[in-house]
């Protein structure tokens, strides 16, 4: 709606209307079309999207490539990941790349990876890490890092002394699980609901160290990324267990609208991001 548009951009709903009504003047067409339950842009107002977003990508490229001579200009990138790609890979990569790079900032956001295909697609993020079981469409893909699932419970558990699991098995127990709106949560989710079945949450926790922890303590069990596992492993009494589906052994993969039209300063944290 204008209404929302407006407050989104911090303009009053009339000086909306009349900063849309002098773009439809000047260019002669309608940008908007007014429905009953709100707008859609005509093919005149997504034409003008495209070229406004090609001119805003070039002027974020000029001032990356400024950066180093324009005291106190910066840059953003935006980079939309999963839950495994937010919590276990890219604090190592993120914390090095912005002490060198002092003009660069990122914006790191978490959604389900078929949210952020949809919204790589409509150019409102720069780059995202999505895992490889979802349709990626037009997008541009490269390989970022795998990531196995695997269950983690205390040493005492009944299911403990196995060296595999089906994820239908834990299904029969409590589990100790991430906050809602979770990527890793809702993908597990999804695949409990298959099954005909629902995860039976005792508890929920915002990060797989505070999960780990809680399952220590034999409250239930979780499904985390391996590197959670080894990690917690050191400092609490936990085993885990791989899960034996394709789909909780996951590629992640960075994808772009085109990696070659990127802006300078969003390739160089692509170049950060890409194993040797």
């Amino acid at each position: 709606s204008i209404t929302a548009g407006a407050d989104r951009a911090n303009l009053a709903l009339a000086a909306a209307s009349t900063r849309i009504r002098g773009m439809e003047d000047e260019l002669g067409a309608p940008l908007l079309e007014r429905m009953r339950h709100g707008i859609e842009p005509t093919a005149a107002g997504r034409t003008l999207v495209q070229y406004a977003r090609t001119i805003l990508r070039q002027v974020a490229d000029m001032r990356g490539a400024l950066g180093d001579h324009a005291r106190g200009v910066t840059v953003q990138v935006r980079l939309l990941c999963n839950t495994a790609a937010l919590t276990e890979f890219l604090p190592d990569i993120i914390g090095p790349f912005l002490s060198s790079h002092p003009t660069i900032n990122v914006e790191l956001q978490e959604y389900p990876s078929a949210e952020i295909i949809r919204l790589v697609t409509a150019g409102r993020a720069d780059l995202g890490v999505v895992a490889d079981s979802v349709e990626t469409g037009r997008l541009a893909v490269q390989p970022f890092r795998l990531d196995q699932l695997v269950a983690v419970m205390s040493r005492n558990h009944p299911l403990a002394s196995r060296e595999s699991v089906e994820f239908n098995d834990l299904l029969a127990y409590p589990f100790v699980g991430f906050s809602k709106g979770s990527a890793l949560q809702n993908h597990l989710d999804g695949h409990a609901e298959r099954l005909g079945s629902r995860i039976n949450y005792r508890v929920r926790l915002h990060d797989a160290d505070a999960v780990c922890r809680v399952v220590a303590r034999d409250v239930g069990i979780a499904v985390v990324s391996e590197t959670a596992a080894l990690r917690c492993r050191c400092d609490m009494a936990l085993t885990h267990i791989p899960l034996v589906e394709d789909w909780a052994c996951r590629k992640l993969m960075l994808c772009a609208r085109e990696f070659g039209e990127l802006p300078s300063h969003t390739q160089c944290l692509l170049e950060a991001l890409v194993l040797d």
